[in-house]
Formats: structure tokens, sequence, C-alpha cells
């Protein structure tokens, strides 16, 4: 390489903030061979970003693959499954150790486009106050289809992709409710604010109430929409996921509104509670529903919800009001047919959100 050559090079890579892609893996001997091929064709300046995997405990020879194949990217292999929360924690807690500026969550079943990156940090550095930078997630068998385009966020706590299965078009950035944890750029100066996923919820939800830290602190989440990654998602309903989305959509609840908040929505969330146990037992579900409840019996729950509490509540820097600009009273995500839903359950409750809003001062 001529000196000439070498100098703008490096002059390139100043002028771009270090990110670390950060990938959790777990069990995806299937996935990385697509996806590190497409981290492989990143146009972002390679001495500018750095790519860490931090392995969950996987027994299939994802990490094995991994070494064999791209032996310069740095493997944190952990004991055991920490979930979805503990191990972008720790890739999260190496990035603020280190001198970068952003990291990007990616999914292990995700391939990105040649320009994701670019135009992920773009959009961060247009905006200061930027915490969160979503890109358009498209699906990657139907990819004219979007997977998310910003996640919705109900006041009761549901979370569910924003556009999920509407035709591909061009669009703004734009504010959203949160960013999928699938793909997301986070800054790393707001995660010293907002704090790291809460490790208690372990799978599900964890990027919804990120995205609620990220408000509490007077962050912004933005979607990037010329930053595009094509996700291999299939929506498969099962035990287990109803039980941690059901349990950790109430934790989240109860931890981060004010305590006058949670009893203006008293009612609503009472009522809800008898629709969802009512529809866990017509769908087969009422064993997981009934775990989930009774994770709420344990005094130890309580103690962690007090502690919780307090630290939201000390590190908030934005009024409820604010925050609930950008909540919804509807549930629309089309894997979700149903008419009472459609006619009966949205309706009402969105009903009662826009009544709640307009009183919301604090």
């Amino acid at each position: 390489m001529s000196e000439a050559k070498s100098v703008s090079c490096a002059r390139e890579s100043a002028a771009w903030p270090r990110v670390l892609v950060l990938i959790v893996t777990y069990n995806a001997a299937d996935y990385v061979e697509d996806c590190f091929a497409s981290l492989g064709q990143t146009r972002y300046p390679a001495e500018s970003f750095e790519i860490l995997v931090v392995d969950n405990g996987s027994g299939d020879g994802t990490v094995e693959h991994i070494q064999r194949r791209w032996p310069r990217v740095k493997v944190l292999r952990q004991g055991k499954n920490l979930g979805f929360a503990g191990g972008n924690n720790v890739g999260l807690q190496y990035a603020l150790d280190q001198p970068f500026d952003y990291v990007y969550l990616l999914n292990q079943d995700t391939v990105v486009s040649p320009d994701f990156l670019r135009e992920a940090v773009a959009v961060a550095q247009s905006e200061p106050r930027a915490g969160a930078v979503q890109s358009k997630l498209l699906l990657h068998d139907e990819p004219a289809r979007i997977n998310s385009i910003g996640n919705e966020l109900h006041y009761l706590g549901f979370g569910y992709a924003g556009g999920y299965y509407e035709p591909d078009r061009a669009m703004d950035v734009r504010e959203i409710a949160y960013a999928s944890g699938a793909c997301v750029l986070l800054r790393t100066a707001a995660l010293r604010e907002a704090g790291l996923f809460y490790p208690d919820l372990f799978l599900y939800h964890e990027d919804l109430d990120l995205g609620w830290q990220l408000r509490l602190t007077g962050w912004r989440i933005l979607l990037a929409p010329r930053s595009v990654v094509y996700h291999k998602y299939r929506y498969v309903p099962s035990l287990t996921k109803y039980y941690y989305m059901e349990r950790n959509r109430r934790l989240t609840v109860l931890q981060n509104y004010r305590l006058a908040t949670l009893a203006l929505i008293a009612p609503a969330f009472l009522a809800m509670e008898i629709i969802t146990l009512a529809h866990s037992m017509r769908a087969g579900f009422w064993r997981e529903a009934l775990r989930a409840w009774a994770y709420f019996l344990r005094p130890e729950t309580w103690r962690r919800i007090a502690a919780r509490r307090r630290e939201v509540q000390r590190r908030r820097r934005v009024g409820d009001r604010d925050v609930a600009r950008h909540f919804t009273g509807k549930v629309v995500f089309v894997e979700l047919r149903s008419r009472a839903l459609k006619y009966v359950v949205n309706p009402l409750f969105n009903a009662y959100w826009q009544i709640v809003r307009r009183v919301l001062w604090w």
C-alpha cells in the first residue's frame, strides 16, 4: 500500500466512531456461517470496528466452528447459558471497559447488508441524544417483507414487532417506541446512564426494558431505514416463551412506572390479567400462566422488585408523561388473529389508555 493511500485509510478510520459488533451465540452452528460471511462484506473501516462473540455454553460446536473459520474473532466462552440479557451484558461490559463509542447487537440468525453498520452509525451521529438506533429488519426468506421497523410497546407491558409482514418500502429516519435486540446500535454513553440489560429477565422483554430505561434517562430511540438486516425469523409459540413473556411483562410494568401511574392503570392491568388467564386455559398454557403468577408469590421476588424500582427511579430524568407518548393502547400483530382482540379488547383498552394519557402530568 502506498504511503498516500495508507494516510487516506487512517483518516477515514479516524473519522468513524469505534464500534463493537456483539453476537451472543447459543447452539448456533447452523447460523454462524451465513452471519459471519455477510459481516465479512461490511463496508466500514476495518480498524474502527471489532466483532465479539459471547457464547452461552453451546454444545453443538459453535465456538470451534467460529475459531476455525474466523480465528481473528474474539470469543468469550461462558460456562453456562446466561440468557440473552446476561450474555449481552458480558459483551456490553467489555465495550464499556474499552474505548468503544457504540455497540451493535446482532442476532446469530441474521444476515447483514454491506452498509448496515455505516448507515446505523450515520443516523446515531446525526442525533447526539440517540441512545439506540435500530436497523430495518426484513424477513430473510421473504426479503420484500418486514420483520420489524421498530417495536411497539403496549402500556400494559406487551411488546411486539412494528410493521411485521408488511411490504418493504422506502421510509425516513423516525422515532420508535423501542428497538429490537436483534439489530440495534447502542451508544455507550447512553448505557453508562441507563444501565445494561436487567439480568433477571433472562429471556424476552430485555430489549423492551432497556428501551424503557433509555427513555427514562432522556435518550431517543430511532430507526435507520437504510441500514438493512435480514432475519431468519419464524413465529413459534412455546410454553417457555409464554412463561417468560408474561412474567417479564409484569416485572417491567411494576418496576418502571411511577406509583401514581401504576394506580391509574391498575383497573386495566387487573382486567388484562383475567383475560390472559382465560386465554391461557383455552390455549393449553394454563400451567405456565400459573407458574408465572407463582413467581410473584415469593417474598424474594418483591424484595428484588423493590430494589430494582429504587435503582430505576434514582436514574430517571424524564417523567411518565413524556415516556408514555411512545406507548400504544393496542396489540396489532398479524400472528395474533382474534376477533375478540380486534373488536373488543383493543378498542376498550385503547380507550382507557387515551384517558390515562391525558391525566398524566408527572
